[in-house]
């Protein structure tokens, strides 16, 4: 898991680990003779050229090639993809591919610098009004970037819908309901019934703007991503106030007000060089 601050922030260590996560993988499902391979990409796989405004066009899976993909983590994810296909020539493994656009929801990770923004809001309002907060909620950028949220529920029966279907190319896998920065915040702190005001603070923000094109899906499996993010963010709400005041007791939660960017490449770099000659 790793939202844009971590992504942003740790380009040699995700290029590596994903790569070997990925072709690792697809050789062991070779090696033993496995029939189906689920693959998880991204949308991150599209060239940043066509998400350099908030009111970019929802994607098209047909985008996928115009132009450079964005930073490490959609480079490894566009190659992985295209091994898989191979894979999937080659060796009459049958490949299905799911273009994720930002899951969230309860389980998820939702403190410590890689949560998404759904779970970094829902955490940031619920501190809000807690020490010397006095309400404040930070954001990174100026809060007009806009995205589109898919609710787990909605991934899962996505991902099954695609692997029990017939079609082996890749498939958006997200919701298209597109909303700005300083919106998703406005609807976390209406479903939490919290004043706030927001801090606007320098910080990754990824591309400009990006939504799901879900026409392909809707055609191939006659569905296609449904909760909304207000039904969605209801139910993250509620599992995170619960994780916070479990540690009420342990620590200061008004701590978790903070945005963080966590670098792990320096940290991380005997472990990546644990690869023997």
């Amino acid at each position: 898991m790793g939202g844009m601050g971590f992504i942003e922030s740790n380009h040699s260590v995700i290029l590596w680990n994903n790569t070997m996560i990925s072709f690792n993988m697809l050789e062991a499902a070779r090696r033993n003779g496995c029939k189906r391979f689920f693959y998880s990409s991204t949308a991150c796989i599209y060239p940043e050229c066509i998400q350099m405004t908030e009111d970019a066009k929802s994607l098209r899976e047909d985008d996928a090639w115009l132009g450079k993909p964005q930073g490490a983590y959609g480079l490894e994810k566009l190659v992985s993809e295209e091994i898989a296909k191979h894979y999937g020539h080659d060796f009459s493994l049958e490949i299905r591919i799911a273009r994720f656009h930002n899951i969230y929801g309860p389980q998820g990770t939702w403190k410590g610098g890689r949560e998404k923004a759904p779970a970094a809001f829902c955490r940031k309002v619920l501190v809000a009004h807690e020490g010397n907060n006095n309400g404040e909620v930070q954001i990174w950028g100026d809060g007009k970037q806009t995205r589109s949220f898919c609710y787990i529920d909605d991934c899962i029966e996505g991902v099954l819908r695609i692997m029990m279907s017939d079609y082996n190319k890749p498939l958006n896998l997200g919701s298209d309901e597109m909303f700005s920065v300083n919106e998703i915040c406005d609807i976390v702190a209406e479903v939490g019934g919290v004043s706030i005001h927001k801090k606007y603070i320098s910080g990754p923000e990824g591309v400009r703007g990006r939504n799901s094109d879900n026409t392909r899906i809707q055609s191939i499996l006659n569905w296609a991503p449904h909760i909304t993010l207000k039904e969605g963010i209801r139910k993250t709400y509620a599992w995170i106030q619960g994780e916070i005041e479990k540690e009420r007791s342990s620590i200061n939660i008004a701590q978790y007000a903070d945005s963080i960017i966590i670098k792990e490449a320096i940290n991380s770099l005997q472990q990546i060089g644990e690869v023997k000659n």
